[in-house]
């Protein structure tokens, strides 16, 4: 069970993403459709609503049936005791509301899953940090909902505007619904700034947090992406309006800036599940970074060339610990602390691979003017080799620890997941390159 915990903390962040993401997919596609949409709503959207429900209801089926595990077995709760815990009725709320969306997304009766949806929001909200907060409950929890529901009427949307775009050919359509998307998308905008500024001056609550704690640093970058979108959605907005004028040269412009205003907002959903798993930063008192610190860890050096040998580093964290170990101890953190050779071998591993990336990064330039640079998605099947043996020391093919065994560990399996990420992307981009995938227009 102590080894399930370790990687469970890694799967719970990774579900609730999952979770965030079919959500915004779910009550986003619920008010495209009935706002934006109105009489042009497809069939076919309708089913995209109705998948992503289920999918939103399995996972967060998948997230409370873990909970109950890990309670079940850490604490010895029988799960009679376990149903009516709060997250357990949060769940209940949130898959009667998924399925009840998905039934009447298939009807003829849509709207029926607007109210479907107040269900899913607010079992959601009853799993953030604003539930578990003592003071300001209520109004951090209407906080909250307000905020899932606007990132899913305007990050939830894309899909089904895109979708939209694709269908009318002649554009009379097609302007109408990003008229009303438009305006659904700048009053959704105001409400998510409004609501996300509240809960930062509630969870943060100084500048030293901000830039001191874990949760700070992923809301700042959280802040940064969102203003990307905002930027794009400007773009977007400009679009719209010089094709209300007549003088626009057509849909392709808009729809490439959603699409990246889709990946960027997916990512900042992901993010936000990130966030959830991260105490509030107000509440994180010790061992906060300085900015005595951050300035030393961003002054610019030269990338260390040289490596540690195995034998001057820590020797391997044992996977089987003791029954002896004091109560307190958590799962996956280490036993001892880095030594210096510790963190020689983590930096020899970062810098490389900054260099690696670097390199790509001007092949890529390079391959506008020499035809053989268009190949230089290959190299990132060298980065993932190189992270692939490097990247855990303690595991194979370096360490003691089988390959298989190792993924008992959440950060060896984070890496194993990026190096499966890499290797997809270096074939994907690779085939473009080549121009064995062409881009639909």
């Amino acid at each position: 069970m102590t080894q399930f915990l370790d990687i469970f903390g890694f799967l719970s962040v990774i579900l609730r993403g999952f979770a965030l993401v079919f959500e915004a997919l779910t009550v986003g596609g619920i008010i495209f459709q009935v706002y934006a949409a109105r009489e042009y709503a497809a069939k076919r959207a309708w089913a995209w609503v109705s998948i992503a429900a289920v999918m939103l209801a399995a996972t967060q089926l998948c997230v409370a049936s873990a909970n109950a595990v890990i309670l079940m077995g850490t604490m010895g709760l029988r799960p009679a005791e376990i149903v009516g815990a709060d997250f357990c009725r949060a769940t209940l709320l949130v898959i009667t509301g998924a399925l009840a969306v998905a039934v009447f997304a298939r009807g003829r009766r849509g709207w029926l899953a607007v109210p479907a949806c107040v269900s899913i929001l607010v079992g959601s909200t009853m799993m953030s940090h604003s539930a578990a907060r003592v003071e300001w409950r209520w109004f951090l929890m209407a906080s909250t909902l307000l905020h899932h529901l606007a990132g899913a009427a305007w990050i939830g949307g894309f899909p089904y505007l895109l979708a939209a775009l694709r269908q009318d050919s002649k554009g009379a359509i097609a302007l109408r619904v990003a008229e009303r998307f438009s305006r659904l998308a700048m009053c959704s905008v105001a409400a998510l700034v409004m609501a996300g500024a509240t809960l930062a001056w509630q969870y943060v609550g100084s500048i030293a947090a901000l830039g001191g704690t874990t949760y700070g640093a992923m809301l700042i970058a959280k802040v940064v992406l969102t203003g990307v979108l905002l930027l794009l959605g400007s773009l977007n907005r400009s679009i719209v309006r010089s094709q209300q004028r007549g003088g626009g040269t057509g849909w392709l412009p808009l729809r490439r800036f959603a699409e990246a205003e889709l990946g960027i907002g997916l990512t900042v959903l992901l993010m936000a599940a990130s966030l959830t798993s991260t105490p509030p930063a107000i509440d994180v008192q010790a061992d906060r970074v300085t900015a005595a610190d951050m300035m030393q860890r961003f002054t610019p050096r030269w990338p260390r060339m040289q490596t540690p040998a195995l034998s001057e580093l820590s020797p391997a964290t044992p996977l089987s610990l003791p029954q002896n170990l004091p109560g307190s101890f958590v799962p996956g953190q280490l036993t001892h602390p880095n030594t210096p050779a510790d963190i020689a071998w983590s930096e020899y591993n970062h810098h490389w691979a900054g260099l690696v990336v670097l390199a790509i990064g001007l092949l890529a330039l390079l391959s506008r003017r020499v035809k053989w640079a268009r190949h230089w998605p290959l190299a990132f099947f060298g980065l993932a080799v190189f992270l692939l043996i490097r990247s855990d020391s303690e595991d194979w093919p370096l360490g003691p620890r089988g390959f298989w065994e190792s993924f008992q560990v959440a950060e060896v399996a984070q890496h194993r997941v990026f190096v499966l990420l890499i290797v997809a992307f270096a074939i994907f981009e690779w085939a473009v390159q080549i121009h064995r995938i062409a881009a639909r227009r």
